[in-house]
Parts: C-alpha cells; sequence; structure tokens
C-alpha cells in the first residue's frame, strides 16, 4: 500500500510539473550580445561625431567618418564575439573530453567527487548512493552530470559563434545609425551635433529601460546609468576635440 500510494504522489507531481509553466528568460546569451553591440553603437559613433564637431569638421565629413567607424566597428565586434563563442566551445569540447577520460580511467575517484557534490545539496550518504551508482551504470549522464556540476559546463549550441557575431555585428550598427542620423539630415555640423545629442540620449534612455526590464534590473536606473555614460563620452569627446583645436 505505501508502494501505491508513493507511485500515485509521484504520478500527481508529474501532473503538476506538466501544468507548472515558469517564467524563466531562456535567451540571456542573445540578450547579451544585443546590450553589447546597441551600447557601444550608441556610444563610440556618438563620441566620435562629437568630438568632430567640436574640431569644426562639416557634417558631410562626420558622416562619412562616422560610417566608416560604424562598418568597422560593426566587423571588429561581431569577430570578437565570434572568436569568444569559439573559444567557449574549444573549451567544453577539451573539458568533455577529459571528464570522458576519467569515468574510464578513475571511476572511484569521480563517483567520489559526484558524491561530494551531491552531499553539498545537503543529501546523507544513503541518499546519494543510490544515485552516484545509476550515474556510473550511465557513463554519458555521469559526464554531462560532472560537465554542469562540477565544472559549471553547459553544452554550448553549435551555431553559437556564428549567431553571436551576425546578433552583435547588426546591433552594433542599428545602434550606430541612431547618432549619425542627423548628420545625414542637418548640413551644418553644430546644429546637427544638438539634434545628435538629444536622439542619441533619448535613445539610450529608451535602450536602458529595455536592458533594465530583460536583465532583471531596475529599469529607470539602468537608463540613467547608460545615458549617463553616453553623455560622459560624447563630452569627453567634445572637449578634447575643442582643447587640441586650441593648442
Amino acid at each position: 500500500m505505501a508502494e501505491n500510494g508513493h507511485t500515485a504522489d509521484l504520478e500527481k507531481q508529474m501532473l503538476l510539473l506538466q501544468d507548472h509553466e515558469e517564467k524563466h528568460f531562456m535567451s540571456s546569451e542573445m540578450v547579451r550580445d544585443i546590450i553589447l553591440g546597441v551600447s557601444d553603437g550608441l556610444t563610440v559613433p556618438f563620441a566620435l561625431a562629437a568630438g568632430l564637431s567640436g574640431a569644426d569638421v562639416s557634417s558631410s565629413i562626420i558622416l562619412i567618418a562616422g560610417i566608416a567607424e560604424v562598418a568597422a566597428g560593426a566587423i571588429s565586434m561581431g569577430l570578437g564575439g565570434y572568436l569568444a563563442a569559439k573559444s567557449e566551445a574549444d573549451h567544453y569540447a577539451r573539458e568533455l573530453k577529459r571528464e570522458q577520460e576519467e569515468i574510464i580511467a578513475v571511476p572511484d575517484i569521480e563517483a567520489a567527487e559526484c558524491a561530494e557534490i551531491l552531499a553539498q545539496f545537503g543529501a546523507e550518504p544513503h541518499e546519494y548512493e543510490p544515485v552516484v551508482n545509476a550515474l556510473r551504470r550511465n557513463p554519458k549522464a555521469w559526464v554531462d552530470f560532472m560537465m554542469k556540476f562540477e565544472l559549471g559546463l553547459e553544452k554550448p549550441d553549435p551555431m553559437r559563434a556564428l549567431q553571436s557575431a551576425i546578433t552583435i555585428a547588426f546591433s552594433y550598427i542599428v545602434g550606430g545609425l541612431v547618432p549619425l542620423l542627423p548628420y545625414m539630415l542637418i548640413p551644418a555640423a553644430r546644429k546637427a551635433l544638438i539634434a545628435s545629442v538629444v536622439v542619441t540620449l533619448l535613445a539610450l534612455v529608451i535602450f536602458g529601460l529595455a536592458k533594465g526590464y530583460f536583465t532583471g534590473n531596475q529599469p529607470f536606473k539602468s537608463a540613467f546609468q547608460t545615458a549617463l555614460i553616453g553623455a560622459i563620452a560624447s563630452a569627453a569627446a567634445f572637449s578634447i576635440a575643442k582643447l587640441f583645436q586650441h593648442v
């Protein structure tokens, strides 16, 4: 009877699990890439345009330099994202191979490490021993367990490197075109600079709000910090250009 009751409890729990929908955000890597691309895309060309405006350069030259910077920045950051994701995948593959070799060469040591991990979660020896024995009978599950709980590594998506490169590069271009838009429409560099400051700061505030929402931080605090960083960068570039102009 006790066994039947336990089985019924397990079936009830499985039904509850099927009805339960956890609202976790699962695209953290893509969000990170978008944040990286857009934040740099908004800030770097904005600072460049402000600096050139401080040097009394025409709008056409600022626009050409800005577009060149956006293209170079998108390629550079996209390549950086690709290499970073590729390095993570290579690191995972090396550690996976090492774990596969260790469960064959030193299974008792690996089993002891597995038991130690489970003990850290509060499991008693009589509770974790059946789990360890079950894992030893399933080498693939055992390796996956050790990769995740011993090394803290998740299996990377094979397309992750390419997706990261494209996402960062595209996000950089989108962000970089915002501060340059006024220079496409306004011939006078000083007037274009004022419009660029307004448009870019507004974009930084909106971006900061979205970033705070998706990352779980305080949206208004995130918006203020993001706009402040962009304002400081552009003010510094403008001031330095003005300073060297009079030297």
